[in-house]
């Protein structure tokens, strides 16, 4: 329990110390934001701090704090402090940096800005990139809803037709300015997620005395049953957007597009990701408490990996064993809702990443809708494939472009703002290449490489990257401290 509490303290010191703190290295100004300088009424439109904070927060909280902190939680408690630690100086300053480089770059997608920085041979690396994952994101974000609503509804309502149910839905969010359903029903879905969260949490903390929460001093090993998957760099990789995701910089430019200040950009953006480390805090927290064997069988977390780690039926178990039937069906109505509420971002952001690559005026319905049903009848089909497959493309392709969006960042942040701070976004950037490399060099999914060798080129990866960074970069980097921006029109 302590470590559970130390570590939600630790996440909101962490907002207010060193989110403040890369605020002012970035130094937000009073300049006019693309919310007015380009307002459209279908994707630049102005939004108060609040609403755009909730948009922003039911973007990015999917599946992955919660189904990826529950697999993150096989590995004992070891994963609190790569959801503190990713959130604090990773996941924060790349969801805030990714974000505000939008802002000043009219709202640009992350594969724009990416391209701009690292150059146009990354600019078609990220636009193909972006687009695949967030399919993925979206078929992986219409495929677990779906499940966990079959759940809760007669069986004669399979996954299936919930699956097309969401999908209709998916349509009309990508096809709608993004105040008409986006703008209207993610305040009832943030009261699900609040619900959900302070469900699980207060439940967990009442039950802490029959079912107590491990303390990471006295478990810092790896509980992975068996040890058969190592903590490093498969934690990482699992435990996505809990920590750090690259799926959060898609995300991003929609509500860059739609603040109506600078000076905005902490709260929505890096605030927006402390939430999320907060949820999955709460939900690895809970699932070790509730799935450890404490009878003397020697199972430890066993019962959690034959439940497969975090999924729909976990979710299920937990939500209505510890708070009951009503209070399972809201808890459950809050893991809904993430996932439907970042699913259909999902697709708009693709859209807008396309019509970005290919400048498409949006403002055209027709326009709009030529891009938006091949993108989700491509969802639809891969739907069909299996869904633990594609979760394990979507967490390595997810921190993947985490890694180069950060580096975009430290570029930006090097070259425009002042060359001795590029390292609040190197330093993550370097150890997300690590892990990317080392992860892809030895998963099943992957090449299958021993360990130790996938491991070795990791590193040798990361340090290639940071010394290319420094020689290209950071040497010819005359900017001190100007505080000031380049061109912002990507042209």
């Amino acid at each position: 329990m302590v470590s559970f509490l130390g570590g939600l303290v630790l996440l909101i010191a962490g907002y207010f110390l060193y989110g403040s703190f890369v605020e002012r290295v970035f130094h937000p100004d009073s300049r006019q934001t693309p919310a007015y300088a380009m307002e459209d009424n279908v994707d630049f439109v102005p939004m108060s701090t609040s609403r755009a904070f909730l948009v922003q927060l039911l973007n990015i909280a999917g599946l992955g704090p919660i189904f990826g902190a529950l697999s993150g939680a096989l590995w004992g408690p070891v994963v609190y402090i790569w959801i503190v630690l990713g959130t604090i100086f990773a996941g924060g300053v790349h969801d805030y940096l990714s974000g505000m480089l939008s802002e000043r770059n009219n709202g640009a997608s992350i594969s724009e800005i990416v391209g701009k920085y690292l150059g146009p041979v990354m600019a078609v690396v990220m636009r193909i990139f972006s687009v695949i994952l967030l399919v993925m994101v979206g078929v992986v974000f219409m495929v677990g809803p779906a499940g966990l609503i079959a759940l809760l509804t007669p069986e004669a309502l399979n996954v299936q037709f919930w699956t097309i149910v969401i999908l209709i839905y998916y349509f009309l969010a990508t096809l709608l300015p993004i105040d008409k359903i986006i703008g209207k029903l993610y305040p009832i879905f943030g009261i699900c997620l609040i619900v959900m969260a302070l469900g699980i949490a207060g439940a967990t903390l009442y039950y802490s005395g029959t079912r107590p929460m491990l303390e990471i001093w006295d478990h810092v090993e790896n509980m992975y049953p068996g040890k058969e998957l190592p903590i490093w760099p498969l934690m990482c990789i699992t435990v996505a957007c809990g920590a750090i995701s690259g799926f959060h910089a898609t995300q991003s430019p929609m509500m860059a597009r739609c603040i109506k200040s600078e000076k905005e950009g902490r709260k929505v953006f890096y605030g927006a990701m402390v939430a999320e480390g907060v949820i999955a805090l709460i939900w690895a927290s809970a699932g070790i408490a509730f799935y450890y064997d404490r009878a003397g069988a020697g199972t430890g977390l066993q019962a959690l990996l034959a439940a497969k780690g975090g999924n729909s039926t976990t979710v299920y178990d937990m939500s209505i064993q510890l708070l009951g039937g009503v209070g399972g069906v809201l808890a459950m109505l809050g893991v809904i809702a993430c996932p439907i509420t970042s699913g259909d971002t999902a697709f708009r952001s693709a859209r807008l990443t396309i019509a970005d690559w290919f400048k498409i005026d949006q403002k055209d319905t027709k326009k709009r809708l030529m891009l938006s049903v091949p993108l989700l009848l491509a969802g639809y089909g891969i739907s069909f494939l299996d869904y633990n497959t594609i979760w394990r493309y979507f967490s390595w392709s997810n921190q993947t472009l985490a890694m180069m969006a950060l580096w975009a960042a430290a570029t930006y942040v090097c070259r425009f703002v002042g060359k001795n701070y590029g390292w609040i976004a190197a330093v993550p950037a370097t150890y997300m290449t690590s892990v990317s490399v080392a992860y892809i060099l030895q998963a099943q999914e992957g090449f299958r490489l021993p360990a130790a060798l996938s491991n070795g080129v990791g590193i040798c990866a990361a340090v290639v990257c940071l010394a290319l960074y420094v020689v290209k970069v950071y040497v010819k980097s005359e900017v001190k401290s100007t505080r000031k921006d380049e061109a912002l029109v990507i042209k």
